[in-house]
């Protein structure tokens, strides 16, 4: 039988019994056992039912946090002249052409979010097998290719959150950190939630939400009443 430590039996004792919880709920149950060393996230993973081999079941999309993710996002985009300057003043991390697609396909990708302007994605396009793997690809259904780069590079270092179901039909994402209070996280789950319900895709039959649960980083998890989840 596995033993566990006294930080993770005390959260397990907090949890036990707990199920289909509100939001409300399940913030200040998570708030309260995450005591890690470090600020821990705040994650949730949706199971949902699609099939994301189907094009019309894929569900793909962003959304603004209203109180930002709590972390610092590296932002790189492909960019030329006037537009390049432009992603420099908004605040981007790594601005290049040929020059930071050379860099990395040398193997040095320091950054959390990829942009690009229309001009530059066949030059981008010989980085999907580097970028895709890792959900850095611009794609314009997410809004990372696109000439207002100022604006895509603001909102990425703002909160905004990129989500994309994986092969399992699952969302997976970090929606604030542990030390915000109470009723941010509140805001930014519920706020995450609605964005996916408003993606659900045409293709998707029956049930489309099936179990919403969320966690801190070293903590165990909680199902959400997805009823009272979606209220408003």
């Amino acid at each position: 039988m596995a033993k566990y430590g006294k930080r993770t039996t005390t959260a397990r004792a907090a949890f036990a019994g707990k199920s289909m919880v509100t939001v409300e709920e399940a913030v200040a149950l998570i708030k309260s056992v995450a005591t890690a060393k470090f600020d821990e996230s705040l994650e949730i993973a949706m199971n949902l039912g699609v099939d994301p081999r189907h094009a019309d079941q894929m569900v793909r999309g962003t959304v603004n946090l209203p109180n930002g993710t709590g972390k610092s996002v590296r932002v790189a985009v492909f960019a030329r002249g006037p537009k390049a300057e432009e992603a420099l003043a908004a605040g981007a991390d790594v601005v290049g052409a040929e020059d930071l697609m050379e860099i990395v396909q040398g193997g040095k990708i320091d950054f959390d979010r990829c942009i690009a302007t229309p001009d530059m994605m066949p030059v981008v396009g010989r980085l999907g097998k580097v970028l895709g793997p890792r959900n850095l690809m611009p794609n314009p259904k997410v809004g990372t290719v696109t000439m207002d780069v100022e604006a895509a590079v603001k909102a990425a270092k703002g909160g905004e959150v990129q989500f994309k179901a994986e092969k399992a039909g699952v969302v997976h994402a970090g929606v604030g950190k542990a030390s915000f209070d109470e009723a941010k996280l509140i805001e930014n789950v519920k706020a995450f939630i609605g964005a996916v319900a408003k993606a659900r895709p045409a293709g998707a039959k029956g049930a489309y939400m099936k179990k919403i649960n969320i966690s801190s980083t070293m903590g165990p998890s909680v199902t959400l009443d997805i009823a009272a989840a979606n209220e408003e």
